[in-house]
C-alpha cells in the first residue's frame, strides 16, 4: 500500500488558466544503453523509495532549490544544513564559486546511503529542484569534480548518464515539485515510476473524497505497466470517475511526449479502474 497526501503532485498542479486538472503523463525510450523517462506530476519524496532501490551505491546530491529552508535573511540555506536538520548523515564536497548559479549544480554536493534518500525526502518540505546521481562506492573527490562538471557543462535534453561511466546507474531531476526527468541502466525502473504515476494519481482522487491528510491505495502490479510500453512509448492519463470505493483513469497513447500545450484527449486508449475495496487494478476494454 502507498501513502498518498491531500498535497502531492496530482493535487497541488493543475493546467492553464483553467485550472483543469494536471494530467499522468509518461514517455520513455532507450538510448546509448540507457532508459530515459520523462514523467509528471510527482514530487521527489513521491519517488524516493523507488530510486534508492534502484542505485546501485551511495547517492549524491548535486543539485537542491528550495523555499522551504531559510535563513532569517530569507535566504535558502545550503543542502549541506537542510541534511543536519533533518538528521541525515552525509559528507560534503565543496565545488566553490565556479558553481555558483550553474544549472543542475549547487555550491556543494551532498554524498549519502542511498537508504537515507527517504529519510532526506521525508515529505516534510519541498525541493523544488532537485537533481541526483548515484555513484560508485569507492567515489573520490576526484570523481565528484568530473561528474559536477560534466553535469554542469551539460547541453539542453542531453543525456548524461553515459557521460557520467558505467559506475553511475541512475540519474534523476525533478523540477517545480511535479516533473521527472530520469536516465536510469535499470530496466525495471521506468515501469516502477509508471505503476506508482498511475497510483499517486488514484490515491490523490481518493485522499480528495475523504476528511484525512492522505489515502492509502495499492500499486498495479508489473503487468500494467508492462503492458501500456508495449502498447505505445508515450501516454496520458486522467481521471474518468472517482469514488471512495472504486477509481477510473482514462489512459490515450501519445505520438510523442506530452506538453503543457497539448490538448488533453477525449478519446481512450485503454480504462484502467482501481478497487479501493479490495485493493485490485484491472484493465476495461474500451469502445
Amino acid at each position: 500500500m502507498i501513502e498518498v497526501g491531500r498535497e502531492g503532485a496530482f493535487s497541488v498542479n493543475c493546467v492553464g488558466v483553467e485550472r483543469r486538472p494536471f494530467p499522468l503523463s509518461f514517455s520513455v525510450r532507450q538510448e546509448e544503453g540507457t532508459y530515459v523517462v520523462a514523467a509528471g506530476a510527482a514530487q521527489a519524496g513521491e519517488l524516493a523509495d523507488l530510486l534508492a532501490a534502484a542505485a546501485s551505491g551511495p547517492v549524491a546530491v548535486v543539485s537542491l532549490e528550495t523555499n522551504s529552508y531559510l535563513d532569517a535573511d530569507w535566504h535558502p540555506l545550503r543542502p549541506s544544513l537542510i541534511a543536519a536538520e533533518l538528521g541525515v548523515p552525509c559528507t560534503v564536497r565543496p565545488l566553490g564559486p565556479w558553481a555558483s548559479g550553474t544549472h543542475g549544480l549547487a555550491e556543494e554536493i551532498l554524498v549519502m546511503e542511498r537508504s537515507q534518500l527517504p529519510r532526506l525526502l521525508d515529505g516534510t518540505w519541498s525541493p523544488y529542484e532537485l537533481t541526483l546521481i548515484d555513484l560508485p562506492t569507492d567515489v573520490s573527490p576526484e570523481q565528484l569534480d568530473a561528474f559536477a562538471l560534466v553535469l554542469g557543462t551539460a547541453g539542453v535534453d542531453e543525456p548524461l548518464l553515459g557521460r557520467l561511466g558505467d559506475s553511475c546507474r541512475l540519474l534523476f531531476s525533478g523540477h517545480d515539485d511535479c516533473y521527472v526527468l530520469l536516465e536510469t541502466r535499470d530496466s525495471a525502473l521506468p515501469g516502477a515510476v509508471l505503476a506508482r504515476l498511475l497510483t499517486l494519481l488514484a490515491g490523490s482522487a481518493v485522499a480528495a473524497l475523504t476528511d484525512g491528510p492522505s489515502s492509502y491505495v495499492p500499486e498495479p502490479g508489473p503487468w500494467l505497466p508492462e503492458r501500456l510500453m508495449a502498447t505505445a512509448p508515450h501516454w496520458i492519463g486522467a481521471l474518468e470517475t472517482a469514488t471512495e470505493e472504486l477509481v477510473t483513469i482514462r489512459l490515450t497513447a501519445l505520438p510523442a511526449p506530452w506538453r503543457l500545450d497539448v490538448p488533453i484527449p477525449q478519446r481512450s486508449d485503454l480504462t484502467v479502474e482501481l478497487d479501493v475495496r479490495l485493493g485490485s487494478w484491472r484493465t476495461i476494454p474500451t469502445g
